[in-house]
């Protein structure tokens, strides 16, 4: 027992439990979402209002719900996990039948104070569920066909679920993040060797299917797709986004125009510069060197997550972990290449730094779940 452990002895155990948090996460949380708050200060003409006071709010509202969460031990969560994955299950039924629509789109709850998107929930219940199995599974099996399908069912239902509303951005990342937990926790590489090539070959059909009654995509997905692979095709139509974003982008060069001097979110050439294509906004007022800086703190929260979970020796809880970084790694990394053109548009925020209110508590939520973790490890 460590010098500091020993000393804690005299210290309420509620209280305690605050000096072993993994305290690096939390400092960078909060430098990345004050990123956020500068921007969406930025965006708005230099108001708080509409979107980064709402913005601070919540995440406060986060903040506490995080260390509410970190307080409890973890095996109380994996306790939880299926309870957790049914509840989102059953959200997202109840989109389906009484969501609400915005932009096209069926993927909210109105709970009054907040419209809750369900999917965002899923993401995280996903990974709860996933490490439980495998926590619960003897590690000799995890190869075996029979115990990889039950996984693989967990993943595909949320997945039909989300696609329905339509939503291909969660989607893709419930897929990715299910897949990285399922390599983590010992699935054979072959497997994944399957995957692949069964992807090719979906891909393929996609590209066939257009213009058949039986297509695999929505048109405007379809014309996401065509702007990715030449977005000149249409530069004031579906290519607008990812022409503008390109501009905002070339324009900020190596230190950028300057805090609030950016044009195209000034003048309102950039769409959704609040959500989605708010790092074009900080590229273009920092440069190469803000939006870099923005990717360190992203790498150095993932660093601190893995190094959490190496030390665990709960195999739950270094795999809730893991999955945690690996749904956080997968939201910027998607979103980051989604505006430079790297990947298609598909409609995912950038964690902590675009406006919403569902991501944010979510991903704080999540964050609480790694806290308990490294909190109630074994010493």
């Amino acid at each position: 027992m460590s010098y500091l452990e020993h000393n804690l002895k005299t210290v309420p155990a509620g209280f305690r439990k605050l000096f072993f948090l993994n305290w690096p996460v939390v400092l960078l949380l909060t430098a990345v979402a004050c990123v956020g708050f500068l921007m969406l200060y930025s965006v708005a003409g230099g108001s708080l209002t509409p979107w980064a006071e709402p913005q601070m709010k919540r995440f406060v509202v986060g903040m506490v719900l995080m260390f509410g969460v970190a307080m409890v031990p973890i095996w109380f969560w994996r306790n939880m996990a299926g309870l957790a994955y049914g509840l989102s299950i059953l959200l997202l039924l109840v989109v389906e039948f009484f969501g609400d629509v915005g932009m096209g789109a069926q993927r909210w709850i109105d709970l009054g104070f907040i419209r809750l998107q369900p999917s965002e929930l899923t993401k995280i219940t996903l990974v709860m569920i996933l490490a439980a199995y495998y926590d619960w599974l003897d590690i000799k099996k995890t190869s075996r066909p029979v115990w990889v399908i039950i996984p693989l069912i967990l993943i595909l239902l949320p997945t039909f679920l989300v696609l329905t509303q339509p939503d291909l951005g969660t989607a893709i990342l419930l897929v990715a993040g299910g897949g990285i937990i399922m390599f983590l926790a010992g699935v054979h590489w072959m497997y994944f060797a399957a995957v692949i090539a069964m992807a090719v070959a979906l891909v393929f059909g996609v590209f066939e299917s257009r213009g058949t009654p039986w297509q695999f995509l929505k048109d405007y997905q379809y014309k996401r797709i065509d702007t990715f692979l030449d977005p000149s095709t249409d530069p004031l139509g579906a290519g607008y986004h990812i022409t503008q974003a390109n501009i905002a982008l070339g324009s900020g060069g190596w230190t950028g125009r300057g805090y609030m001097q950016g044009t195209q979110s000034r003048l309102n050439f950039l769409p959704e510069k609040h959500t989605d294509f708010i790092f074009t906004t900080l590229a273009e007022e920092f440069g190469f060197v803000g939006a870099f800086s923005l990717l360190v703190l992203y790498a150095l929260i993932i660093f601190f997550c893995i190094v959490s979970a190496m030390n665990n020796k709960d195999r739950f809880a270094s795999l809730l972990t893991l999955g945690v970084a690996a749904t956080f790694f997968l939201f910027f990394a998607v979103n980051m290449s989604m505006v430079m053109g790297l990947a298609p548009v598909v409609g995912v925020p950038l964690p902590m730094v675009s406006y919403g209110g569902s991501a944010m508590l979510v991903l704080l939520v999540a964050f609480g779940l790694t806290q308990s973790a490294h909190v109630h490890r074994p010493r």
